[in-house]
């Protein structure tokens, strides 16, 4: 199978039909993932964390889970996943982002700004981009119910494999903020594997 390379702080959109399986890979470890995922026949249904956290019935989403569309269909199940933690919290990192947490470093547009030109021909605006499945990274909740944002435990060579519900407008990043991947930035690899055929 072939792999593909994201490059640092960008992102890609691909198609990804119904019981394909797309493995997101961190080739170097301590990167994070931001996914994001469309209905393919009506781009206005999308991932959704609220409705994924209420049928999952978890904030800590891995093998077995299921990622929720707005509309409560299932879009992508969680077949493997050799790191087991994930965020689906925070939303995506933007100019804004950058102006706000790191006002000493250059603005990037970030990983919403790098979804929106991605998913851009897809006809996917700004204001569609819901709040992303962070592959690989690492936000934990104290008693008090902050958030505090970790280098991802994500090692070289660690992945994730999502199978397809339904025809589906994948967005990936190579997530831009300094934060989030531990002060660096290294590139994101992603696999489509065949799809799973039913027999009749």
């Amino acid at each position: 199978m072939t792999v593909t390379q994201i490059e640092p702080r960008t992102g890609v959109a691909l198609q990804l039909r119904k019981g394909q399986t797309l493995r997101v890979i961190d080739p170097e470890g301590v990167q994070v993932s931001d996914l994001v995922a469309y209905n393919a026949a009506d781009v206005r249904e999308a991932i959704s964390n609220g409705r994924t956290f209420d049928y999952e019935q978890t904030i800590a989403l891995t093998s077995g889970n299921r990622l929720w569309s707005n509309r409560s269909r299932p879009m992508l199940a969680i077949v493997e996943d050799s790191v087991g933690r994930h965020d689906f919290l925070l939303t995506p990192c933007s100019e804004a982002t950058f102006r706000y947490f790191y006002p000493h470093e250059p603005v990037h547009r970030g990983c919403f700004g790098n979804l929106t030109e991605a998913l851009a021909p897809y006809g996917v605006e700004p204001d569609m981009i819901p709040c992303a499945f962070n592959l690989f990274m690492n936000v934990s909740v104290a008693a008090d119910g902050r958030l505090r944002v970790e280098p991802p435990v994500s090692r070289p060579g660690d992945y994730v494999r999502l199978r397809a519900e339904m025809d589906l407008i994948v967005g990936v990043t190579a997530c831009s903020a300094y934060a989030s991947n531990g002060g660096s930035f290294k590139p994101i690899h992603y696999q489509l594997e065949a799809e799973v055929t039913t027999p009749p």
